[in-house]
Formats: structure tokens, sequence, C-alpha cells
């Protein structure tokens, strides 16, 4: 479906975006990886300020990486972490004072236990919203000749829709299966996704996400 189908913000949005020419379809290669961003508890369980309850976003995850093992995609996973003295120093953590929590070697910065991570998976370790912002998995996805990124994990509309528009500037097609995304507020999820389909890659279902990967065997 395309974005000025949703309906989601009234007729007249729906109208202007099908005028700028909003709404096309991503680019779909033979070589798709995984990004799950910051499915740490943290995000994942809601005793943290950061956190809320993302339990049915880690099963669909969980689901969608099965797929992609069997297919050779690659999996990376992304976690936000913080030394006392960036803590200190970096603008975001001032900005967001929530994130403070998410300290180096702390319970809320681990990925949740739930989630089928295997050691041999890329784990990158990042300070920003977007999982491309001086981390170098740009230059990893490149070496792997991926050509298609599934974005997934929270929040939808912080470091997922960052780690969006990074991805397809970074020459990627991008596909983010809603089912594997969450946010802490419907509000900014539902908004998010909106911009993102009209603008950066296709939100897509799960079942269309796994059947793609399939596709590839």
């Amino acid at each position: 479906m395309s974005t000025h189908d949703t309906g989601l913000h009234g007729a007249e949005t729906d109208a202007t975006y099908l005028r700028a020419g909003f709404g096309g379809r991503a680019r779909r290669g033979d070589r798709p990886a995984i990004v799950v961003v910051d499915l740490s508890n943290g995000f994942t369980d809601p005793q943290y300020p950061t956190g809320a309850d993302l339990t049915d976003v880690v099963a669909a995850t969980s689901t969608l990486v099965g797929a992609a093992r069997a297919a050779g995609a690659p999996v990376v996973w992304t976690t936000v972490a913080y030394h006392p003295a960036e803590l200190d120093t970096l603008p975001w953590p001032a900005k967001a004072p929530g994130l403070r929590g998410l300290a180096e070697g702390s319970a809320a910065v681990a990925l949740d236990t739930r989630l089928p991570v295997d050691p041999a998976d890329n784990l990158i370790t990042k300070k920003g919203a977007s999982a491309f912002f001086d981390t170098g998995l740009a230059s990893f996805l490149t070496a792997a000749r991926v050509d298609t990124v599934l974005v997934c994990g929270a929040t939808t509309s912080g470091c997922v829709r960052a780690t969006v528009v990074d991805a397809v500037q970074s020459g990627f097609g991008v596909l983010v299966p809603r089912d594997c995304v969450g946010d802490r507020a419907a509000g900014p999820h539902e908004a998010n996704l909106f911009d993102i389909e009209a603008k950066y890659g296709d939100v897509i279902d799960l079942d269309d996400a796994v059947g793609y990967l399939k596709g590839l065997l």
C-alpha cells in the first residue's frame, strides 16, 4: 500500500504527498542484511525510563532473524551505551536525560535475552541515533556486498528513523517490517512509519519480509 492510500493524516495531507511524488517503491536487491536497532533491555523493558513493553516487536524480530539466517543474510545488532565521561560531555544525553541510564556495562545496554543473537553476528555500540553514524556499519555492509537493509528495532520515531534515513542516503534499499519496530507511544510510531513509507523505504508486513528472504534460497 502506498503512503497516500493510508488516510492516516487526512485527505489534504494525502493529496499533498501524492502531488509531491512521494510513496514510490524501494529497491529490493538479492543481498539483504538485517539491522536490529537497540532492542536492548533499556528499550524493551518498561522498568527502565527509556523502555516500553516491546514483547511483540522482540518476537517478530526473532522470526525475521530466523528467516535471515536460513537465507544466509548478515544480521547486525546495535545498542546505545555511554562511558561516564560521555554522559557529562555529549549533548544528546543532556537533551534526553533518560539516556543517562544507558551506561556501559549495565544491564540496560545488554541485548534482550529473548533475541536469537549469535556470537558470530556483528554487534555495534553507538553513541547517536543512527546505526550508521560514526560506527563503520556502512563499510561493513558494503564489504558484505549488501544492497538492501531490513531495519528493525526501537524506537520508530528516533533511532529506527535515523537509521532508515542514513541507510537510504548510503545507497541501500530499505525495508521496514512494521511488526519489527516499536515506540513508547502510538502517535510518534505511526507518524514516523507514514513518513518512512513516503520518503525513505517500504513499510511492509512481517510475512512479506519473510517471504522476500525465503525467495532468495
